[in-house]
């Protein structure tokens, strides 16, 4: 089979990648790995045994798993208003995560809309975009593995309503808790919040003063009922229960009563530090670490990363990132392996998936194949229980 193994009813049984900088979960060394039957069999050292995959000295590593994306919401809606065929999107997002080296990803959608505000653009879509994703998985459409992540937007008209038309059969992975009320946590600064909703969402300047007043009404009068609704929710869905933008180590302590378990995105040092306290694991965006800095103007990745406050990364709105930010955070360190776990058995362990994250006998083959160019690394290979995809 030219180095992929041995094929029995058109699927490969056993492969061999060998000639590999292995990235073990505490070490980089020369290797190879045998898969069978989707997981990872065997561990091996010294030469290229007959028939394998000759990697050529390229990193091989496990495949990246994503906790926190918006990049379907991208796919979805390519430019404001311009509304694109959702399986369309699936298909299309599936296929850049997968050539970013993604093997796993909690796509997030929005529950939580404003029907009667200002903003047309902020309708309803979670339940029918859920069930999409589920039949295209269920269909083998798509060559990743694709779980759900819920962002219950607590500043919203219909989040209990929409909360409710989800169970605990659609396997919601995460459910994270959003207040982008104006003013605080990610929108501190109101001039970020307004080059935000007006750039990307096509509100006008002149609307925005009546919009922002429009928010905090709606904060004031259902915010603490959607904030309860959605811990209660994902209890009921047995989901990872996930923060987002706490600024303050009063919201981190609240965040803790609540048990959540993830921080997604702290904007200080200050709540960073009072969820390594608490127990809670820290994700930052990796385009934050890859431009050197937040576009919010919150806290720096890399400024975390070195006071061991970070956790796991994030590619949140570039796929791209993800693996560029891991190597730049092993180079940083001076441990790639450590780097590597960032995206891989830190978040997988985050979400309680214990059967993938890392290379060992008895996994998942869910693995990618890089090499670096011009200090980028490129996608050589890309296999998802031990099925080539990319």
């Amino acid at each position: 089979m030219d180095g992929a193994g041995q094929e029995i009813g058109g699927r490969t049984s056993e492969q061999v990648l060998a000639n590999a900088q292995l990235v073990l979960p505490d070490e980089v060394r020369r290797g190879h790995l045998v898969l069978r039957d989707g997981r990872i069999a065997e561990i091996g050292s010294g030469a290229v045994p007959r028939g394998a995959l000759d990697c050529e000295g390229d990193y091989l590593i496990p495949g990246l798993v994503e906790l926190h994306t918006d990049n379907l919401e991208r796919h979805l809606m390519p430019r404001p208003k311009a509304h694109w065929p959702h399986n369309a999107a699936i298909v299309a997002h599936d296929a850049e995560l997968c050539g970013c080296g993604i093997t796993t990803v909690f796509d997030a959608i929005r529950v939580g809309s404003i029907v009667e505000g200002p903003r047309g653009d902020y309708r309803r879509y979670a339940r029918p975009m859920a069930d999409e994703i589920l039949a295209m998985r269920r269909q083998g459409a798509l060559r990743i593995d694709h779980k759900l992540h819920l962002r219950a937007e607590t500043c919203s008209e219909t989040l209990i309503e929409e909360l409710s038309e989800f169970g605990p059969e659609d396997g919601i992975g995460i459910v994270s808790l959003m207040d982008h009320t104006p003013g605080q946590r990610q929108f501190s600064d109101i001039s970020k919040f307004e080059d935000y909703v007006c750039g990307k969402h096509g509100l006008s300047r002149a609307g925005f003063e009546d919009y922002i007043q429009f928010l905090y009404d709606l904060h004031d009068q259902l915010g603490a009922r959607h904030e309860a609704a959605a811990v209660e929710a994902a209890g009921r869905f047995g989901a990872v229960l996930a923060s987002h933008d706490d600024t303050t180590r009063a919201q981190v302590m609240t965040s803790h009563a609540y048990g959540i378990r993830v921080a997604e995105f702290p904007t200080t040092v200050e709540a960073a530090r009072a969820c390594h306290e608490t127990g809670i694991r820290v994700i930052m965006g990796a385009p934050n670490l890859v431009r050197g800095g937040s576009h919010s103007g919150n806290v720096s990745a890399l400024e975390l990363a070195d006071l061991g406050l970070l956790d796991i990364l994030s590619s949140d709105y570039v796929p791209a990132a993800l693996l560029q930010a891991a190597v730049q955070l092993g180079q940083h360190w001076g441990d790639m392996a450590r780097g590597i776990a960032t995206v891989s058995a830190a978040p997988a362990d985050a979400a309680g998936l214990s059967d993938r994250g890392r290379i060992g006998a008895g996994l998942r083959a869910d693995l990618v194949r890089f090499s670096l160019r011009g200090g980028v690394p490129v996608t050589r290979g890309i296999w998802v229980e031990g099925e080539r995809v990319g």
